[in-house]
C-alpha cells in the first residue's frame, strides 16, 4: 500500500509555515498567481514560499500597534494552534461518530456562556449573519411572527434574514445617539422586535428594557454581547436576559478567528424543535441552518480555558479604556467634533471643517474607517485591539 505523504504530518513543512509567519516581506518578493489552474503542481513547500508574500505580506495587520479601525480583532496564538488541529482532524458535528469530543466541547462551551445572558442553550454558527437568520427562523416558526421590526441602524443581516424568510421588514427611527426610538413602536403582537446591542456605525445599545410585548424579542449583540463578562461594564446590557434569542459574534470581542458566532435561546428546546431536521443518513437531527458543522467551538473553548472570565474581561476592559481615552483627546481638540461619548468601544468623530477625506487619506486602513450617519461622513475607530498604541494612534489622527 502506497501512503500519500500529503495527508501525513510534515514537521519540516509545518516548521516552514511557522517561520514564514515571522517574516517581513518586501513587495518585490511577490509573484503573481498563476492565471489558470496549473497542470502540474508546485509542491507543498514551494507553494508556501510563493503564497506567503501574498497571504502574509499583503494582509491587513490587525495586530498592528495602530490597528483600531474595524470590529476585527487580532487573535490569540492559542487559536492558531487549535485551528491547525481542527484543519488536521476535519471533524463534522453533524455525525456524532466522527466528532465525539468536538460535540462535547461545543455543548460545554454553550453551558459556560448561557448563564451570563440568561439563556438556556444554543449553538455556534459561522458568523453572526447566519446566527441572526437562525434566530429569526425560530421566531417565525415558534412564535408565528410575520414581521421583523428593527431600528434604522440595525445590521443589514436583519433585513437580509427577513427577506430570506419571507417576513415583512420594518425600520423604526433612532434618537440622536443612534438608539431605537421606542415611542412609536405600536402593536407588535405579530412581530419580532430586534434590538441591537452595539450598532455597527456607533456602537449604540438600543433600550433593552423596552416593554412593547412583541411576539418574540431578539437581541443582535454581535458586537457588545461580550460585555456581560466584564464586572465593570456588564450593566450596559441589563435587560438582555429578557430576550427570546441573542446573537454574539465570537470573531469580534471574543477575539476568535473567522467565522465564529453563537445563537442563544431562552427556551432552547422549543427553538430547536422548530429548526431541527433529520434524514435517513443521520443518527441525530441537524440543528439550525448548517448541514456539516466544523469544530468551531474549540478555539473559543481553548481561549476561555486559557484566560478564564477574568482574562477575557480584562482585555475587553482595556479596549473600553482605549476608546474612552481616544474620545477624551478628540473632544479636547478644538479642530475635531465627537459624535457622542462612546458606549461600547466605538469612537465616531470628524474634523470640524467637515473634510473627512483629508484626514482619512493620512491614516492607514487599520487606523480608522469611515461611516455615514444622517448622510454625513464620519471617521470611526473601533477598540478591538488590546495591544493598541494609543499614543501612536492619536498622533496619526491629530498630528
Amino acid at each position: 500500500m502506497v501512503i500519500d505523504p500529503s495527508f501525513s504530518i510534515n514537521k519540516e513543512g509545518l516548521a516552514k509555515a511557522l517561520a514564514l509567519m515571522e517574516r517581513d516581506f518586501l513587495p518585490d518578493e511577490c509573484e503573481d498567481l498563476p492565471r489558470s489552474l496549473p497542470e502540474t503542481g508546485f509542491g507543498e513547500s514551494a507553494t508556501l514560499e510563493r503564497l506567503a508574500p501574498l497571504v502574509l505580506g499583503n494582509a491587513a495587520r490587525l495586530d498592528s500597534p495602530t490597528a483600531l479601525a474595524h470590529m476585527d480583532p487580532p487573535t490569540p496564538w492559542i487559536t492558531w494552534a487549535i485551528s491547525l488541529w481542527n484543519a488536521r482532524l476535519n471533524q463534522n458535528l453533524l455525525h456524532p461518530a466522527v466528532s465525539p469530543f468536538a460535540r462535547e466541547a461545543e455543548s460545554a462551551l454553550i453551558d459556560w456562556i448561557t448563564p451570563f445572558f440568561g439563556m438556556n442553550g444554543g449553538h455556534m454558527t459561522p458568523g453572526s449573519s447566519l446566527a441572526n437568520l437562525t434566530a429569526l427562523w425560530a421566531a417565525r416558526d415558534v412564535a408565528g411572527v410575520r414581521r421583523v421590526v428593527a431600528s434604522s441602524s440595525a445590521h443589514i443581516s436583519i433585513a437580509k434574514a427577513a427577506r430570506i424568510l419571507g417576513l415583512e421588514f420594518e425600520t423604526q427611527p433612532v434618537d440622536t445617539q443612534e438608539r431605537l426610538s421606542v415611542e412609536a413602536l405600536g402593536d407588535l403582537s405579530d412581530a419580532c422586535l430586534v434590538l441591537t446591542a452595539g450598532t455597527t456605525s456607533t456602537g449604540a445599545i438600543d433600550p433593552l428594557h423596552v416593554t412593547a410585548n412583541p411576539a418574540w424579542t431578539h437581541v443582535d449583540a454581535a458586537w457588545a454581547g461580550p460585555l456581560v463578562f466584564s464586572n465593570m461594564h456588564s450593566d450596559l446590557l441589563s435587560g438582555i436576559e429578557k430576550a427570546d434569542s441573542i446573537v454574539v459574534s465570537a470573531h469580534k470581542w471574543l477575539f476568535q478567528p473567522k467565522e465564529s458566532a453563537i445563537v442563544l435561546f431562552r427556551d432552547v428546546e422549543r427553538a430547536n424543535s422548530a429548526i431541527s431536521f433529520s434524514g435517513p443518513y443521520l443518527t441525530t437531527p441537524g440543528v439550525g441552518v448548517l448541514g456539516s458543522h466544523g469544530a468551531m467551538a474549540l478555539p473559543l473553548l481553548g481561549t476561555l480555558m486559557a484566560w478564564g472570565r477574568d482574562g477575557l474581561a480584562r482585555r475587553i476592559d482595556i479596549c473600553m479604556q482605549n476608546a474612552d481615552s481616544l474620545a477624551k483627546t478628540i473632544d479636547a481638540n478644538s479642530g475635531f467634533e465627537l459624535f457622542a461619548e462612546p458606549k461600547t468601544g466605538v469612537v465616531v468623530f470628524r474634523p470640524k471643517s467637515g473634510n473627512v477625506d483629508i484626514v482619512a487619506q493620512h491614516l492607514t486602513p487599520t487606523t480608522a474607517s469611515t461611516t455615514v450617519i444622517n448622510n454625513d461622513l464620519w471617521l470611526r475607530c473601533v477598540a478591538a485591539n488590546p495591544n493598541a498604541d494609543m499614543a501612536a494612534i492619536k498622533a496619526r489622527i491629530m498630528p
